[in-house]
């Protein structure tokens, strides 16, 4: 028994140490094969678990959508707001969503090694769905109460620039109030306080008036797609989007929405590309829905695409500007050492509102004047600038960067190229792009002009530019703001590439520091630099262009300035006193532009025979007596302008080799330099041409061969006869189609003058043959003018004969001056005289110094005159009437009812000056509505005025006379006077306006 006890405690023994031993051994094996077990149940389960994860995702999207269900409804109330929790769970739910399906895809690609990981992420992800899915079980409703109205003030600082601004604002404000008017848009460059104008409107709006229930801002900023527009939409008025769902189902919900919102405000705040309202969902403002679009953008072509009213956000005043900077900067600057810095400094601002701000805060509490200079430096320095300038260039260099291409943004860089503030000739400008090639070589000039001026206006409704208005339709300007050349001028002048010192009134050409080797633009146009030194070389391997324009003082260029410029393609010297050019230009064999017009004193010209890629040679108005030898190896010159009047000789030959010629200016170079017809006819490229030929048989060889081949120049300027000196156009675009001849015989004989086809402009000065129209219209294509003027041909006494089947349908402007013999319009007078329709679209007509003739017009020829808008009366001493009947006209003549020969209803401007003997413009009572302006003077027996004064024509503007002149007037009733009155202008003539404006 006691052994058998002994073994049993020996065996309990044993077993419990075993036990002991072996327990944790058991743990750790247990430890190690639970995660085993879990893998391989991962590594096994991955289908199951999707299986399982892609029901538990279909319930969640099951109760977005009821969500999303009961939301649209619930939204429809007006006065309605989304719950914010509902709000983040929904997007919550789009997000567990999208990381499913990028978890699905991740599975799809699984490789063999990876299944325990996925499956685990799975296992999670369920869990997530899962709960997310509980959370989203709203018991109460899902939109709260809004604001009133939605009645949220945006914040925004005050207004700047009072009088400019409130202007601007109430402009705005009247739009919005006016019940015609639906879309608005404003428009201005950066920084000119376009957001703070429209968010203080939209404040206006919900606390000053109760017109609109909901006044919604979404703010665009930048680019967005008609997707992202909408979900800023949704945002604004509380909508969900499902991202799943396509732009035109999310577009019909949105309009679904916003049409139960009557009497509504949308404003879009940075709009930079046009789009349609309905592809967003925004219903058209209209009166049935009572509605108003607003916009604000920095083109003005997207608020012209969408159709809005456009209001342009204009600059401060200089007055205004440095009113805000004062009072941003503080009372300090108007101390006497800093107000006048300051005031420069402001000035640098250029009236924007951001830059002004933003400097003046930035020197705030400065009150060293040298600190005060420091800044002005800075800031006239464009290519570093002053720091707190970046803000305001990045707003600036946005639109810039807006731009297409590559070609706006050059055509800004050239502007850059003027001096600050500077208006720069539209024709001149793209010249030089042209020139520089930012146009691209196209099939013609007229062409190249077209792109130039449609991307000039492309960047002045971008408002990078500014257009400068000009009554001169040939002397249109652009002008670019002082803060977008500097930040032009900035983005191009990092790399160092350009140098800009236009208009900086240097007297001496820049150091040598300036000139480095990567320079490729050096503008130093406009300055007063008299000379360079002889050692000065400039080492600039890349250089391109070189502008040295307008140093009028700059008399000499050393030979070694131009030795290492190897590059160099534009060279102008233009408006010089440059008496000789260097030889080393003879060496500049990638030189395509060489400009020296109105260099009067330059004699010296070296060969040009070298630079064959020469396109463009202007020698207008240069002082040189002969041709550049040379010139004619150029083959690919396009451009050559030999208007000047000290060239003596204009050798035969050379002009036909130059075939690749464009455009051709000759005319004016002087007396002995005419062509030949058939060197100009063999240039069949060319497109612009302006000259004399030797006699009208040339002439008519130049007709013939444009005849032949069916293409004639698209502008000319030719003159034919006996030299005689004009007023000239040197723009070869303001030529148009005119041949002008001078002490010519005009009739039949064996060179009878033949007339080009497209001819639309005939001066005839001082010729023989010419007795009436008729003589001309005889002349082929004569009839297909448009303008005409007959001066000094003693032979001319009428302008037609009663007989004659002449006709002139497309003259619009008729000119008679120094006619000795000029006696009546028609041989026979009266109505009936005129053969039908021969003037029929003729607008002006002006006589000037015609002695003899007495009446000028008989009611029935007025009548027939219906398209004329200009008549012009001046120096004909013998002239007693204007309209009158002629004694001889017969019953029949009278036929025409005369309450209708009393009504000329185009008639803008009547004109009347030293007509010492007229008494009457007409006896009876004219009625012209569209009367805009008369001018009386120099006619002291001219008593009455014939003009009805009920009513006052509706366009008048001004009566211009003397005084004196104005109260000798007599009245045919007793309130004229006083209807006329506010019309009045008091005004001295001066005579040579009058004879200027004729001739």
């Amino acid at each position: 028994m006691l052994v058998n006890a002994t073994n049993f405690v020996i065996v309990i023994y044993i077993g419990l140490y075993t036990m002991e031993v072996l327990g944790p051994i058991l743990e750790i094996v247990h430890i190690m094969l639970d995660p085993i077990a879990k893998y391989f149940k991962y590594h096994r389960g991955v289908k199951k678990y999707m299986m399982i994860l892609h029901k538990k995702l279909e319930e969640l999207k099951c109760r977005k959508d009821d969500i999303e269900s009961r939301l649209n409804i619930d939204l429809l109330q007006s006065g309605k707001t989304l719950k914010k929790e509902v709000q983040l769970w929904l997007d919550g739910a789009c997000k567990i969503i999208s990381q499913v399906d990028s978890l699905s895809k991740e599975v799809g690609d699984m490789k063999y090694l990876s299944r325990a990981r996925l499956g685990k992420k799975i296992t999670v992800t369920i869990k997530i769905v899962d709960e997310h899915h509980r959370k989203g079980d709203f018991v109460d409703r899902l939109v709260i109460d809004a604001p009133t109205g939605n009645k949220v003030t945006l914040p925004t600082t005050e207004l700047v620039g009072k009088s400019t601004a409130r202007r601007n604002m109430e402009q705005l404000w009247d739009c919005l109030m006016d019940d015609s008017c639906r879309k608005i848009g404003v428009y201005g460059m950066g920084g000119v306080g376009k957001t703070t104008m429209i968010k203080l409107i939209h404040n206006r709006l919900l606390e000053e008036t109760n017109k609109f229930d909901h006044v919604i801002w979404v703010s665009v900023s930048k680019f967005a797609s008609v997707t992202q527009l909408q979900d800023k939409l949704a945002r604004a008025i509380g909508v969900c989007m499902p991202e799943n769902e396509s732009e035109m189902v999310r577009a019909a919900k949105l309009f679904a929405m916003i049409r139960t919102m009557k009497n509504c405000v949308l404003i879009f705040d940075d709009v930079w590309e046009a789009f349609q309202l309905e592809d967003v969902g925004i219903p058209e403002p209209g009166a049935d829905n009572k509605s108003k679009f607003v916009l604000t953008a920095r083109l003005a072509d997207v608020c012209l695409r969408m159709g809005c009213k456009q209001i342009k956000a204009e600059l401060l005043s200089e007055e205004e500007a440095w009113n805000l900077f004062v009072e941003k900067a503080g009372l300090d600057v108007i101390s006497p050492h800093i107000e006048p810095i300051a005031k420069e400094v402001a000035k640098q601002c250029a009236c924007l509102p951001l830059a002004i701000v933003t400097i003046a805060r930035s020197l705030k509490g400065v009150t060293e004047s040298c600190e005060w200079r420091n800044a002005l430096e800075e800031l006239r320095d464009s290519t570093r600038g002053h720091h707190d300038m970046r803000r305001v260039f990045e707003q600036l260099k946005f639109s810039y960067n807006h731009l297409d291409d590559e070609k706006h943004r050059n055509c800004l860089l050239y502007c850059a190229l003027y001096p600050e503030d500077f208006g720069i000739r539209r024709k001149e400008l793209i010249e030089r792009l042209i020139t520089g090639g930012v146009i691209d070589r196209m099939c013609s000039r007229r062409a190249a002009f077209d792109k130039g001026h449609a991307m000039l206006n492309k960047l002045e409704k971008a408002c990078l530019l500014e257009c400068v208005m000009n009554k001169s339709e040939d002397n249109k300007q652009v002008k670019m703001h002082d803060l977008v050349r500097d930040m032009v001028i900035h983005v191009n002048g990092i790399s160092s590439r350009l140098m800009v010192k236009s208009g900086m009134h240097l007297r001496e050409i820049p150091d040598g520091n300036y000139w480095t080797e990567d320079l490729e633009m050096v503008p130093l146009m406009h300055n007063y630099i008299s000379g360079i030194p002889s050692d000065v070389s400039p080492m600039c391997t890349r250089i391109s262009t070189l502008l040295l324009a307008s140093n009028h003082c700059l008399t000499m260029i050393p030979d070694p300035f131009f030795m290492h410029m190897a590059t160099l393609e534009v060279l102008d010297l233009s408006d010089t006193s440059i008496e000789a050019l260097p030889s080393s230009i003879s060496k500049l064999g990638k030189l395509s532009a060489l400009l020296l017009r109105r260099c009067a004193k330059l004699r010296l010209v070296p060969s040009l025979e070298k630079l064959i890629l020469l396109r463009k040679l202007d020698l207008c108005h240069a002082g040189i007596k002969e041709i550049p030898q040379g010139i004619e190896m150029l083959i690919n010159l396009r451009y050559l302008n030999l208007h000047t009047p000290y060239l003596e000789f204009l050798p035969c030959g050379v002009l036909s080799k130059l075939l690749n010629l464009q455009v051709l200016i000759t005319f004016g170079a002087s007396k002995t330099s005419k062509v030949k017809g058939y060197e100009v006819a063999s240039l069949r490229k060319l497109e612009t041409f302006s000259g004399q030929f030797y006699n009208i048989h040339e002439f008519n060889i130049f007709v013939h061969s444009i005849s032949t081949r069916g293409r004639e120049p698209d502008m000319y300027f030719i003159q034919e006869g006996e030299y005689h000196t004009v007023t000239f156009k040197e723009e070869p675009e303001s030529f148009g189609k005119h041949v002008k001849l001078v002490k010519c015989f005009i009739g039949r004989g064996d060179d009878e003058l033949v007339l080009p086809n497209g001819i639309q402009s005939l001066d005839i000065h001082d010729c023989h043959g010419v007795a009436s129209l008729c003589d001309i219209s005889s002349l082929n294509n004569a009839t297909n003018l448009r303008s005409l003027e007959i001066s000094k041909c003693d032979d001319v006494k009428y302008a037609f004969r009663a007989s004659s089947s002449t006709h002139f349908r497309s003259l619009e402007s008729l000119r008679l001056i120094d006619l000795l013999n000029f006696v009546s319009l028609s041989y026979k007078a009266g109505a009936a005289a005129l053969p039908n329709d021969m003037f029929s679209n003729l607008k002006s007509f002006r006589i000037h110094r015609c002695p003899n003739i007495k009446r000028l017009f008989t009611p029935g020829l007025l009548l027939q005159l219906h398209s004329l808008s200009v008549i012009e009366v001046t120096f004909c001493p013998q002239m007693k009437d204007i309209i009158a009947e002629d004694n001889d006209e017969s019953i029949e003549n009278h036929s025409i009812d005369m309450k209708k020969t009393t009504n000329h209803p185009m008639l803008r401007h009547l004109v009347l000056c030293e007509l010492r003997k007229l008494k009457s413009i007409y006896t009876q009572t004219l009625h012209c509505d569209s009367l805009q302006v008369i001018e009386v003077f120099g006619c002291p027996r001219l008593n009455r005025i014939p003009f009805s004064p009920s009513p006052v024509p509706s366009n008048l503007d001004k009566i211009l006379a003397t005084k004196e002149w104005w109260e000798s007037l007599e009245w045919d009733q007793p309130n004229a006077k006083t209807a006329f009155q506010p019309y009045f202008k008091n005004c001295i003539p001066h005579k040579l306006k009058f004879i200027n404006r004729s001739i």
